[in-house]
């Protein structure tokens, strides 16, 4: 597994002391116990920039710790990576900064890490590398390690074409990519944004038969959609546990038990839609549509990306919104809307899943979506209703949910207030159709899914049919 991120986080004390902590964000979530169960190793940054970390075994998982610079962590990760081709992968909802010494740290570093994995790799293993910040990789493993199973899977929407044509290393990027012998995408729209790209900047050509395949420099490379998904039973039986059920009691209690509680969780980001949910929220209170004595707003999120400017410029814009509303709206002691702007546990997480009669989950665009799929993993009940941005990866399997379009503020109020009064055996037939898509898609299903088109040798083939008809209907469409 390569990922720029090890699955923990090192942790140096004032006092020189060095501990690890579980690191932040989905892919760990979602990847960590995929890898445990393989007995696989994890090559990534240990997260402290200027260290020097032996390769050591965590919980049974080998790591080895790729060493980042200061001024590589701002130009690499910060720079290229979240202020280029994070906005534009997101339709440029921020516009991207080109910068030339970005792309070259970028370079750098993906040199970096293909040189660390070529020289662990066993003879014919196979190596699954992850997300935007490393796309030169494959194409540098495959120089080093010909003998190598090479398989790249994107975490974030793949953008339309006249989107990444903006990009001044779009060849170089395509080429990175096709050193891959699997490229994965979450939909098979990302696919077929892909195939054109491929064609059009590297002369790639499609086979025939729309197994969703390209032929370039004398290989085939296959490219496919693979939903990502979470440990949707793990979370199931930890939403069933009486400490969580009764923290979730505790959660309404503490809020003044309210007849309903909407929740929103996400990292601190401009890609979530947190300021025009908020505003669809303000909105519906102040026509009466809905009442701050009956009707609360918890909004957690997450830091993210803290010292970049329109990150800071985000977390004043929600606040002065959240201040907004409940200067407005709120009694003694008793708020409608809640911010939390920190992490929680995942006892804690789930509680508030627990706790929440909608879930709003309404981002201008992202790839999957996990919140999404953790928020129904977490209703054994059937109680509760998801609403869910159509522009998300997720939105495609989640059909029951009440989907809407973020941009437009007065349909977001409309679908919210409609997820709030739905009729309950409406909603329990929403909810169990939701739950049956997301228990049954687990992230080992996803796994074991890719890693068969891949070839790995341990993976079970039974299991493939999902990856392997997301290959073949990419083809078609």
């Amino acid at each position: 597994m390569v990922a720029n991120r090890l699955p923990v986080d090192l942790v140096v004390s004032p006092d020189g002391t060095r501990t690890w902590k579980q690191s932040p964000g989905g892919l760990v979530t979602a990847l960590e116990p995929m890898l445990r169960s393989r007995e696989g190793a994890w090559v990534g940054w240990p997260g402290v920039p200027d260290t020097d970390v032996e390769p050591l075994e965590n919980d049974g998982l080998l790591l080895h710790p790729v060493r980042l610079a200061a001024d590589e962590v701002a130009d690499y990760y910060e720079g290229f990576s979240n202020a280029t081709l994070w906005p534009l992968y997101h339709d440029v909802v921020e516009r991207p900064v080109y910068d030339r010494n970005w792309w070259n740290a970028y370079v750098r570093i993906n040199e970096r890490f293909a040189d660390e994995v070529a020289k662990i790799a066993a003879p014919g293993a196979c190596v699954w590398v992850q997300d935007y910040q490393l796309q030169l990789v494959p194409a540098m493993l495959r120089e080093l390690r010909p003998d190598l199973r090479i398989g790249f899977f994107l975490h974030i929407p793949f953008p339309p074409t006249e989107l990444f044509m903006q990009l001044p290393w779009r060849t170089q990027i395509v080429q990175g990519l096709l050193g891959a012998d699997l490229v994965g995408f979450h939909t098979p729209g990302g696919v077929r944004n892909f195939r054109w790209l491929t064609a059009r900047l590297a002369g790639a050509q499609s086979t025939s038969g729309g197994r969703g395949e390209v032929r370039y420099g004398g290989r085939t490379i296959t490219v496919g959609a693979f939903p990502i998904s979470i440990d949707s039973g793990s979370l199931d039986r930890l939403s069933r546990s009486r400490a969580v059920r009764e923290r979730a009691a505790q959660i309404r209690a503490e809020l003044g038990s309210p007849k309903r509680v909407v929740l929103g969780v996400d990292r601190l980001d401009y890609t979530k839609g947190i300021n025009q949910r908020l505003v669809a929220f303000h909105e519906l209170l102040t026509a009466g549509r809905i009442s701050a004595e009956d009707t609360v707003m918890i909004q957690l999120a997450t830091p993210s990306r803290e010292r970049v400017e329109h990150y800071q410029r985000l977390r004043a814009d929600i606040e002065q919104t959240v201040g907004r509303i409940n200067g407005e709206f709120a009694r003694v002691g008793y708020p409608p809307v809640h911010y939390l702007h920190r992490s929680l546990p995942r006892d804690e997480l789930a509680a508030f899943f627990v706790a929440a009669d909608v879930m709003l989950v309404t981002p201008l665009r992202d790839g999957m979506n996990l919140v999404a799929k953790e928020y129904v993993a977490c209703r054994n009940d059937l109680s509760g209703a998801l609403v869910l941005s159509e522009f998300t990866g997720a939105a495609i399997e989640l059909k029951e949910s009440f989907l809407v379009n973020p941009h437009d503020v007065d349909g977001l109020g409309n679908t919210l207030f409609e997820a709030l009064t739905v009729d309950s055996e409406d909603g329990r037939r929403r909810m169990r159709a939701l739950r049956r898509q997301v228990l049954t898609h687990d992230v080992d299903r996803w796994a074991r899914s890719f890693l068969s088109t891949l070839g790995m040798p341990d993976a079970t083939a039974g299991e493939n049919h999902d990856g392997g008809q997301s290959a073949a209907r990419a083809g078609h469409n």
